[in-house]
């Protein structure tokens, strides 16, 4: 297996989407081999367009309860994902004394989307959680890929 975190941070501004999704996605991916958790700047409810693209690729996310920096139990992480600007700022001021990797994942918000339709939302919703995957797969490989 490649050298994997032990715990990973996913944070965005509210954790009712994009957070909840990375690590849904990762918890799924490598199971109980990587500490997965996330936060938001503020916290609110888990997002139903959330839920229902989550479930489309077999993850539950109808139990997520969302929560902030200030919520976390332990600070212990070997990777913090900040994807909003807010969260960026928050992460590093969280690690600043602290022996833990910062990466920021630029992500699209698709709860600033205004549609009437709700396919429209859905597909919004899809694409983030696509892009998500990959590069969850590409970053948190599950075999160790050959040289040869």
């Amino acid at each position: 297996m490649p050298d994997l975190p032990s715990a990973v941070l996913f944070a965005c501004n509210m954790n009712s989407i994009r957070s909840p999704m990375a690590e849904g996605i990762l918890k799924f991916l490598h199971g109980g081999s990587i500490y997965v958790d996330s936060v938001g700047v503020r916290k609110t409810e888990i997002n139903g367009f959330c839920v229902t693209v989550m479930d489309e690729i077999g993850i539950d996310m109808s139990q997520h309860n969302s929560k902030s920096f200030d919520d976390l139990e332990d600070s212990y992480f070997d990777l913090v994902v900040p994807m909003s600007p807010g969260a960026q700022h928050k992460a590093v001021e969280m690690t600043r004394a602290m022996a833990c990797e910062v990466e920021y994942w630029n992500t699209f918000d698709p709860s600033i989307i205004e549609s009437e339709d709700r396919d429209t939302m859905l597909e919004a919703y899809r694409t983030v959680r696509d892009q998500l995957m990959e590069r969850i797969k590409a970053r948190f490989p599950m075999h160790r890929v050959s040289d040869t």
